[in-house]
């Protein structure tokens, strides 16, 4: 298993930077085991593409160690609210504090659709990646990085695809080696966009059981979903998007007809004001 990871691995390096780009997947921040749990407050912050506001006036706290999925209607903001935490997309104002953004602790899946599938990287190389700070551009991953790789796909169950080209894999085996590498990150935060969208049922339930496991293990973790079953069964705090928040606290205090109904009107209501100014 390891010597598998390894022959796969041995071309990282000045290869890993347009492996990363390529696959849109950004460049891991491996870090040492988190020292203790981080949370992420916002105060006031709004979220623009262009002159167009995808999030607007989100103040709140995503207390260390929690477990918080977002929701809220389609088009609510709930990616870019995942790209601001990223330091993917700059705020229009307000502000972000976290002990895990001042240290890059901080591990991001965005959406698969996202995710360039056609460059010749293996399994065993994608996973590899998450440890990309251990080694850079100009050395070679240590015994240990090819370690951790084989023992990353035996927790997430795809310990016989190391050989594999990633443009071969189903989306669940996808989703699968990007877990894997979000293992090797070994982040406080892990923040995870649609991570159950278009995989299997046997897939899910794996990965809901590795963030339950980050969870158990200190981290903090938010993840954007669309299954609102599934929020009730396992994500113990929701934060309700509509562009702005419309409630975030315990789940089954959020999730309730009147706020959902309220995001739906709201999200409606901005819609139609902005196509009467255009």
């Amino acid at each position: 298993m390891v010597n598998s990871a390894r022959s796969h691995s041995r071309l990282l390096g000045e290869r890993a930077r347009s492996v990363l780009d390529r696959l849109g997947i950004g460049r891991g921040q491996q870090m040492p085991a988190p020292r203790g749990p981080a949370g992420i407050e916002l105060e006031g912050i709004s979220v623009a593409y262009g002159r167009r506001l995808a999030v607007t006036d989100v103040t709140g706290h995503f207390v260390p160690a929690s477990l918080t999925a977002v929701i809220g209607p389609n088009g609510a903001g709930k990616s870019s609210l995942l790209k601001a935490l990223a330091g993917m997309l700059p705020l229009r104002s307000g502000t972000i504090r976290s002990a895990a953004g001042a240290k890059g602790d901080i591990a991001y899946l965005p959406q698969q659709a996202e995710i360039e599938r056609t460059f010749p990287v293996s399994v065993s190389e994608l996973i590899a990646l998450g440890a990309w700070r251990s080694f850079g551009a100009f050395r070679r991953p240590s015994d240990a990085v090819f370690e951790r790789t084989a023992e990353a796909a035996a927790s997430v169950g795809i310990e016989s695809l190391l050989d594999r080209p990633v443009e071969t894999l189903s989306a669940g085996e996808l989703q699968r080696a990007l877990f894997g590498r979000l293992l090797l990150q070994d982040a406080s935060v892990i923040l995870l966009d649609e991570p159950f969208a278009a995989v299997d049922e046997p897939t899910t339930g794996d990965l809901l059981r590795v963030v339950s496991r980050w969870h158990e293990a200190g981290r903090t973790v938010i993840a954007v979903l669309h299954d609102l079953d599934q929020v009730r069964a396992h994500f113990p705090t929701a934060l309700l998007l509509a562009r702005s928040c419309i409630g975030w606290g315990d789940t089954d205090s959020v999730i309730t007809e009147e706020n959902l109904a309220r995001a739906r009107d709201a999200l409606r209501d901005r819609v139609k004001a902005r196509c009467s100014h255009e």
